[in-house]
């Protein structure tokens, strides 16, 4: 039972860095503090306590972490600040040294927060780790962000048991293990019942869903769909493996999931692929997105793709290159290859330069920019459900069709929150959105 009168009267920063899982875990950190009556920060106002959800998929992530907690100690002296996420998990000690650091948790002590910073109180102490080894994190705590009244993320998995060469997730976030869909089915329920219209399923490797509860993520699928709250799901980035037919063919027809996929390719070499301990070759992947296509035209297909890994020679990156080229995507999400201690890929060579990864990101990107304008393209003139959100940017307000295409209108506050039926026109001022008009 937490004394809820230590936590009385006081003011929460809350900083979130990396994936969609992070945010909906701070989220649910935000919601437990809140019932103790602690309330969120207002700009220009001291905090007491700052939660630092951490990243570290890269060096840069790595470093960018470092800034921000060096940030928010400087812009909140005196509050007590607390550290976690994967960067706390992979290196806690490095964390724990920088100045004005007081708690940092591991990954399976993120969600007791509450308890820590009770016996922080009690104790009057500060500056001390407590980070279980990943290998024995075993917890799933269920999350659900709700700090955008239009899109929810529910965290329906964590951890992976996958152990590519150049990833350190499972070392951050632990083996792969799930809440149960009838848990999940209700945090789904009560996010529609709080307003939101949307829900991204998000995890390390949602597609593995099933590993604790002995379920598997398409009955998961087939459950939500029944959610009556919500008027639509997207699932968030699942590998091509784990991506079936009969998941495919079920949100082909259903009213609920969007015809919206991210699937992490990685790389377009067979040879690289297997360097990497990816699951799938090239003909599997180039399988599943004639199937979505095949049965949804008009589907958005996000592809990761990292460039720069060892052992990428030139050769193998012009075959990726080329694959990447034919393939019927909207957009890459491109990431330039990042050393990390402690993985298998540092035993490859040859290793790739700086020069050259950046050379090869920008090819990409250029390939990724003129598919995201051709998808468009071929969106102009259709009718589409809008989502619109609450930002308001020059008078202009956004929101995305169901399948994934960014909508500009004049602002319009009765239209935040609702799903409006909307024609695609012409590309906005910087070419990042179409403008919608209403009716045919």
């Amino acid at each position: 039972m937490i004394d809820s009168s230590i936590f009385e009267n006081k003011k929460a920063a809350y900083i979130t860095l990396g994936c969609k899982l992070n945010f909906a875990e701070t989220s649910t950190i935000g919601k437990k503090l809140a019932e103790q009556g602690v309330r969120k920060v207002m700009p220009g106002e001291q905090a007491d306590i700052c939660i630092i959800n951490t990243c570290s998929v890269t060096e840069l992530a790595d470093k960018k972490c470092r800034q921000a907690i060096r940030r928010i100690s400087n812009q909140h002296p005196g509050a007590f600040v607390v550290v976690t996420g994967c960067y706390a998990q992979l290196k806690p000690q490095d964390v724990a040294n920088i100045k004005g650091v007081d708690l940092v948790l591991g990954a399976d002590q993120k969600m007791d927060v509450l308890k820590h910073l009770e016996e922080a109180q009690l104790n009057k102490s500060n500056h001390f780790t407590v980070v279980t080894p990943i290998k024995d994190a075993r917890k799933f705590s269920p999350s659900c962000s709700s700090d955008d009244r239009t899109r929810h993320f529910l965290k329906v998995q964590d951890g992976c048991d996958y152990y590519c060469t150049y990833c350190t997730i499972p070392f951050a976030r632990g083996r792969s293990r799930n809440g149960s869909i009838d848990d999940l089915v209700k945090m789904a329920e009560a996010a529609g019942r709080e307003g939101g219209k949307e829900i991204v399923l998000t995890g390390v490797n949602i597609g593995d869903f099933g590993k604790t509860t002995g379920e598997n993520f398409f009955d998961l699928v087939k459950a939500l769909d029944q959610v009556r709250t919500i008027d639509r799901f997207r699932i968030s980035s699942i590998e091509p493996n784990l991506l079936t037919d009969e998941i495919l063919e079920f949100v082909s027809r259903s009213e609920r999931f969007a015809p919206h996929f991210h699937i992490p390719l990685q790389s377009g070499s067979d040879e690289v692929l297997k360097l990497m301990h990816r699951k799938y070759d090239t003909a599997l992947f180039a399988s599943k997105i004639h199937k979505i296509k095949e049965l949804m035209p008009d589907a958005f297909i996000g592809v990761d793709v990292i460039v720069g890994v060892r052992g990428e020679t030139d050769e193998y990156f012009a075959e990726a290159k080329e694959f990447i080229s034919g393939l019927d995507i909207s957009r890459l999400h491109v990431f330039a290859y990042s050393e990390r201690t402690g993985t298998q890929a540092l035993k490859i060579d040859p290793v790739v330069t700086p020069g050259t990864k950046q050379e090869r990101s920008k090819q990409l990107l250029e390939i990724s920019n003129e598919k995201l304008l051709n998808f468009y393209r071929s969106q102009q003139k259709k009718t589409k459900q809008v989502l619109f959100e609450h930002t308001r940017r020059g008078g202009k307000m956004h929101g995305f069709t169901e399948n994934y295409v960014k909508v500009e209108l004049n602002y319009d506050e009765t239209l935040i929150n609702r799903l409006i039926p909307v024609t695609l026109g012409d590309f906005n001022a910087d070419r990042s959105a179409l403008k919608g008009t209403f009716g045919s």
